[in-house]
């Protein structure tokens, strides 16, 4: 009997270096909820930062978004792009010289129950000092039926090291119990 490529393919290649994607921290949002969700006092140690997400805010009627900002900077230090997709329609948007990223289409609680949004983000060379700070993420939310997945990119027009990440519900509501928040490093190449 062959075997499955597949299978049989995946079983030959090399394991991934196990170092090379750390856990820095994690929160979950207990039953008070929470204003806003913050990793600080991030390490210089990895070559790029993963965030993900599991999210659902207070928000009583559709879709929420986020605020994502980095050190505590405001002013017109952020551009955010995204391209968002239902299956049946398609759009995109811009936004440039904001004071902060914006992370689109958080569930809030007017749809569908005990559903949350998921997103992972990639936070690219997140400690070096020569260069602006790029991030991209993939996420979406269902909607019985009726969902959506978005691809973003957003720009930290700053070239200063982040060391800390704030997630601030924009609709002024709490992110709601149950919503999970995880920080990773990721090493570079050996």
């Amino acid at each position: 009997m062959a075997p499955i490529l597949g299978i049989w393919a995946s079983g030959a290649q090399p394991a991934a270096n196990a170092t090379s994607f750390e856990s820095i921290a994690t929160v979950s949002v207990g039953s008070g909820g929470a204003a806003d969700v913050e990793f600080t006092s991030i390490p210089a140690d990895y070559t790029h930062l993963q965030l993900r997400v599991i999210g659902r805010t207070a928000k009583a009627s559709g879709n929420d978004y986020a605020k994502l900002t980095f050190n505590n900077v405001g002013g017109t230090s952020y551009a955010t792009h995204y391209l968002w997709g239902t299956g049946s329609s398609v759009q995109f948007h811009a936004f440039t010289s904001s004071s902060f990223i914006y992370l689109d289409f958080v569930t809030g609680t007017s749809q569908l129950s005990n559903s949350f949004s998921a997103y992972v983000l990639d936070i690219l060379d997140y400690a070096n000092t020569n260069k602006n700070k790029t991030v991209r993420w993939l996420g979406g939310q269902d909607l019985n039926g009726d969902g959506v997945i978005i691809l973003q990119s957003g720009l930290f027009n700053n070239t200063a090291a982040i060391s800390s990440i704030k997630l601030v519900p924009n609709s002024a509501t709490n992110w709601l119990q149950y919503s999970h928040f995880a920080l990773y490093g990721i090493k570079g190449a050996a």
